[in-house]
Protein backbone atom coordinates (compact mmCIF):
# COMPACT_ATOMS: atom_id res chain seq x y z
CA UNK A 1 0.00 0.00 0.00
CA UNK A 2 1.64 3.64 -1.02
CA UNK A 3 0.65 6.79 0.39
CA UNK A 4 0.45 10.36 -1.41
CA UNK A 5 -0.38 13.94 -0.35
CA UNK A 6 -2.03 16.01 -3.05
CA UNK A 7 -3.30 19.09 -4.03
CA UNK A 8 -6.42 19.57 -5.96
CA UNK A 9 -7.43 22.43 -7.14
CA UNK A 10 -10.67 21.90 -9.05
CA UNK A 11 -12.21 24.70 -11.49
CA UNK A 12 -15.53 26.33 -10.51
CA UNK A 13 -17.25 24.19 -12.46
CA UNK A 14 -16.48 20.89 -10.99
CA UNK A 15 -16.77 21.89 -7.64
CA UNK A 16 -19.94 20.08 -7.36
CA UNK A 17 -18.81 16.64 -8.90
CA UNK A 18 -18.64 14.06 -6.70
CA UNK A 19 -15.37 13.61 -7.36
CA UNK A 20 -14.29 11.90 -4.35
CA UNK A 21 -16.77 9.75 -4.31
CA UNK A 22 -15.12 8.00 -7.41
CA UNK A 23 -11.95 7.82 -5.54
CA UNK A 24 -13.37 5.63 -3.23
CA UNK A 25 -15.66 3.92 -5.51
CA UNK A 26 -13.99 3.47 -8.89
CA UNK A 27 -10.26 3.31 -7.91
CA UNK A 28 -10.64 1.70 -4.09
CA UNK A 29 -8.65 4.12 -2.89
CA UNK A 30 -8.73 5.42 0.93
CA UNK A 31 -8.17 9.34 0.93
CA UNK A 32 -7.96 11.60 3.67
CA UNK A 33 -9.05 15.29 3.96
CA UNK A 34 -5.92 17.02 5.01
CA UNK A 35 -7.32 20.58 4.21
CA UNK A 36 -9.87 22.16 2.06
CA UNK A 37 -11.05 25.11 0.89
CA UNK A 38 -13.99 24.43 -1.83
CA UNK A 39 -17.12 27.07 -2.44
CA UNK A 40 -19.38 26.40 -5.04
CA UNK A 41 -19.39 28.57 -8.33
CA UNK A 42 -15.62 29.36 -7.23
CA UNK A 43 -12.16 27.66 -7.56
CA UNK A 44 -11.86 25.15 -4.86
CA UNK A 45 -8.57 23.23 -3.46
CA UNK A 46 -8.08 20.42 -1.08
CA UNK A 47 -5.09 18.64 0.24
CA UNK A 48 -5.51 15.13 0.74
CA UNK A 49 -3.60 11.80 0.98
CA UNK A 50 -4.54 8.68 -0.73
CA UNK A 51 -3.85 5.13 0.23
CA UNK A 52 -3.75 2.25 -1.92
CA UNK A 53 -2.36 0.28 -4.87
CA UNK A 54 0.35 2.79 -6.89
CA UNK A 55 -1.48 1.69 -9.96
CA UNK A 56 -4.83 2.25 -9.13
CA UNK A 57 -3.42 5.55 -7.67
CA UNK A 58 -1.72 6.30 -10.75
CA UNK A 59 -5.00 5.78 -12.77
CA UNK A 60 -7.27 7.74 -10.22
CA UNK A 61 -4.66 11.21 -10.63
CA UNK A 62 -5.23 10.25 -14.44
CA UNK A 63 -8.67 10.88 -13.65
CA UNK A 64 -8.64 13.51 -11.82
CA UNK A 65 -6.49 15.12 -14.48
CA UNK A 66 -8.97 14.26 -17.27
CA UNK A 67 -11.83 15.63 -15.55
CA UNK A 68 -10.49 19.54 -15.25
CA UNK A 69 -8.85 18.41 -11.33
CA UNK A 70 -4.92 20.20 -11.41
CA UNK A 71 -2.98 17.77 -9.37
CA UNK A 72 0.49 18.39 -7.85
CA UNK A 73 2.79 16.53 -5.18
CA UNK A 74 2.16 17.99 -1.70
CA UNK A 75 5.87 19.25 -1.77
CA UNK A 76 5.79 21.33 0.63
CA UNK A 77 7.09 20.12 4.10
CA UNK A 78 7.33 22.03 7.53
CA UNK A 79 11.45 22.31 8.75
CA UNK A 80 12.25 22.77 12.37
CA UNK A 81 15.86 24.27 12.67
CA UNK A 82 17.07 22.35 15.75
CA UNK A 83 19.77 25.05 16.11
CA UNK A 84 16.77 28.02 16.26
CA UNK A 85 14.37 25.84 18.45
CA UNK A 86 14.24 26.30 21.77
CA UNK A 87 11.47 23.47 23.07
CA UNK A 88 9.43 26.61 24.14
CA UNK A 89 6.15 24.72 23.36
CA UNK A 90 4.13 27.61 21.88
CA UNK A 91 3.52 26.04 18.69
CA UNK A 92 2.24 22.91 20.43
CA UNK A 93 -1.03 24.74 21.45
CA UNK A 94 -1.66 25.85 18.06
CA UNK A 95 -1.00 22.76 16.69
CA UNK A 96 -4.29 21.39 15.70
CA UNK A 97 -3.53 18.10 14.24
CA UNK A 98 -0.65 17.03 17.07
CA UNK A 99 2.28 17.08 14.88
CA UNK A 100 3.80 19.55 17.24
CA UNK A 101 4.02 17.99 20.50
CA UNK A 102 6.98 17.95 23.52
CA UNK A 103 8.24 14.95 24.06
CA UNK A 104 7.05 14.07 27.87
CA UNK A 105 10.73 13.13 29.44
CA UNK A 106 13.06 15.08 27.54
CA UNK A 107 10.68 18.35 27.12
CA UNK A 108 12.19 18.66 23.21
CA UNK A 109 9.84 19.42 20.54
CA UNK A 110 8.86 16.57 18.24
CA UNK A 111 7.62 16.96 14.59
CA UNK A 112 5.28 13.80 13.37
CA UNK A 113 5.14 14.94 9.55
CA UNK A 114 2.38 12.20 8.57
CA UNK A 115 -0.08 14.43 11.16
CA UNK A 116 0.73 17.60 9.30
CA UNK A 117 -1.55 19.33 7.53
CA UNK A 118 0.32 22.01 5.99
CA UNK A 119 -2.14 24.69 7.73
CA UNK A 120 0.86 26.90 8.55
CA UNK A 121 -0.45 28.23 11.72
CA UNK A 122 3.08 26.97 13.53
CA UNK A 123 5.01 29.48 11.59
CA UNK A 124 3.66 32.58 12.64
CA UNK A 125 3.60 32.02 16.33
CA UNK A 126 7.28 30.68 16.68
CA UNK A 127 8.76 33.62 18.47
CA UNK A 128 12.48 32.87 17.32
CA UNK A 129 11.36 32.11 13.76
CA UNK A 130 12.56 28.29 14.33
CA UNK A 131 9.63 26.99 11.94
CA UNK A 132 9.70 27.15 8.12
CA UNK A 133 8.11 25.62 5.00
CA UNK A 134 9.98 24.11 2.26
CA UNK A 135 8.86 23.89 -0.93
Amino acid sequence: MVRRKLVLSFPENIVTSPITYKLVKEFNLEFNILRAEITPDMEGKMLIELRGDKALIDDAIKYLTDTGVSVQEAAKDIIISKNKCIDCGICTSICITQALTLDSSSFKLKFNKDKCILCELCLDCCPVSAIKVHI
